[in-house]
């Protein structure tokens, strides 16, 4: 059985990346976190307290997508975690691969500013939360995503997406 390509969306500090490597772990498919696809100057705007705007966002989800498709074009699965916030964003990582499989982590804004807190080492600011959550356009029915609500642990939620796919590591 073929796997798709997952992507793990949601806003920062919603746990995109803990939960996409989780996956990729257990499954052994690769894995890429879009944040290290963002040119230099989107990490300096962020890191300033500046949100992005959609000028800055496409060439960055070319990037993405360029990931997808490389996977998609080999017929091999994968896992990438990006914040993919609004439905033209997902529309246009859906052209490198239409059987790509959205998954939505569902965060409250305090559970993500007690994370971003606490997080070291990030370009994202917590300041910028509120500007991520304006932007956010939940995944529709008609995008067949697979929504996580927050508080469950990382285990959990890679368990509920590899038994969604009907991957054999789920439970593991």
């Amino acid at each position: 059985m073929g796997y798709p390509v997952v992507l793990v969306m949601g806003v920062a500090g919603c746990g995109k990346s803990t939960i996409a490597s989780t996956v990729a772990e257990r499954t052994g498919w690769p894995f890429a976190d879009a944040d290290d696809l963002h040119p230099a100057a989107n990490v300096a705007k962020m890191r300033s307290g500046q949100p992005l705007t959609d000028a800055d966002r496409w060439p960055w989800l070319d990037q993405v997508a360029g990931w997808i498709a490389a996977r998609h074009g080999a017929g091999e699965p994968g896992v990438i975690a990006c914040s993919a916030l609004k439905r033209a964003y997902r529309d246009r990582l859906r052209l490198a691969d239409p059987s790509l499989r959205v998954v939505f982590l569902d965060v409250s804004r305090e559970v993500l500013l007690d994370r971003l807190s606490h997080r070291s080492g990030h370009f994202f600011p917590a300041a910028l939360v509120d500007t991520q959550l304006a932007d956010l356009e939940r995944p529709t029915p008609d995008e067949h995503p697979m929504t996580v609500p927050s508080g469950q642990s990382p285990d959990r939620v890679a368990d509920a997406i590899l038994a969604n796919l009907g991957h054999p590591a789920a439970g593991r």
